[in-house]
């Protein structure tokens, strides 16, 4: 059995290999990412049992990110390789003061190729968890049949599903994110969300507000991500505010989100209380806006040990 599987698109990421205004950046180096192959990369690292389900071009790029997942530790078992549909593309431009935007070539996405009656009943039976985001149905196509049938297998076998928004604006207007999402919500078990995101689907950005609106939808667990300012979590009737964990430096902020949703899969996944779980989501999203890359920065389970103090570091 696994403990976290995902349905999404990875794509190639190319890295500036310097900052500032990509037109005047002259070199990029080849790396690998998707929110959605970030998070079960980032459960892997700490020690989860992960599997992923997509579908990707069958070519060298695509045949590299297989590669890449696998040697994470990720089960690849229902990943295709799709003839006539090119690997998704990704290019970042990073300021100097380490915000990003980035710059997708993902027209022809091998993900549209998916079918909902492709979708492996027994594979999704034998999770406990199912992630998903709001980037898979904003690419288009069937995307969102292939991942409200994902949703009704899980349901159907008592499998949780956690989901994070994931807003991009790039692919699709607030109206038809906040149309989707909203028919998303109810069958959402772990929201993983952010406040801004919270305001395009229901109109509210305060946690207080986001967890009374939320109500309206039975998600049993609700977790605001806040960036600088922590995180609020909501479980069982009881509300947490978790202090933010301060970055020894910020590099690169993309992934900080999935890194911290990874963090607050392995608490909820071991039964820690809420507290817990936040702090340990903080600590790795503070982690891993210190290194340049989508994954590169998600810790393993030791390295976050040593950065709360739990165990001490011996170099030499």
């Amino acid at each position: 059995m696994k403990d976290v599987i995902t349905l999404g698109e990875a794509m190639i990421v190319f890295n500036p290999e310097a900052t500032g205004p990509m037109k005047f950046v002259n070199g990029f180096k080849k790396h690998i990412g998707g929110a959605e192959l970030n998070v079960v990369v980032g459960c892997s690292r700490l020690g989860l049992r992960t599997g992923y389900i997509s579908n990707l071009g069958n070519d060298e790029f695509g045949k590299t990110i297989l590669t890449f997942a696998r040697g994470e530790g990720v089960d690849v078992q229902e990943v295709n390789l799709v003839d006539g549909y090119p690997t998704s593309l990704n290019f970042k431009e990073i300021m100097e003061d380490g915000s990003v935007k980035v710059f997708f070539y993902r027209d022809k996405s091998p993900t549209l190729a998916m079918k909902p009656a492709a979708l492996n009943e027994s594979y999704i039976k034998n999770a406990r968890v199912l992630h998903l985001t709001g980037i898979f149905p904003a690419i288009g196509g069937n995307n969102l049949e292939v991942m409200m049938e994902a949703i009704r297998l899980a349901k159907k076998h008592d499998v949780k599903i956690a989901f994070d928004p994931n807003i991009r604006l790039k692919m699709w207007t607030k109206e038809e994110a906040r149309k989707v999402l909203l028919d998303i919500l109810p069958h959402v078990d772990i929201l993983l969300t952010g406040e801004d995101e919270m305001d395009i689907i229901i109109g509210e950005r305060e946690p207080e507000a986001i967890i009374e609106k939320t109500k309206e939808f039975a998600i049993p667990t609700v977790i605001i991500k806040r960036g600088e300012q922590g995180s609020v979590g909501y479980d069982q009737g009881k509300t947490i505010q978790a202090e933010p964990v301060q970055a020894s430096k910020v590099v690169d902020t993309v992934g900080a989100g999935d890194g911290f949703d990874a963090g607050f899969l392995y608490g909820y996944l071991h039964n820690w209380d809420l507290e817990r779980s936040l702090h340990f989501a903080n600590t790795i999203g503070s982690m891993v806006v210190g290194i340049a890359g989508d994954n590169e920065g998600l810790p393993y389970y030791e390295d976050v040990q040593e950065r709360l103090g739990e165990v001490e570091r011996i170099d030499r």
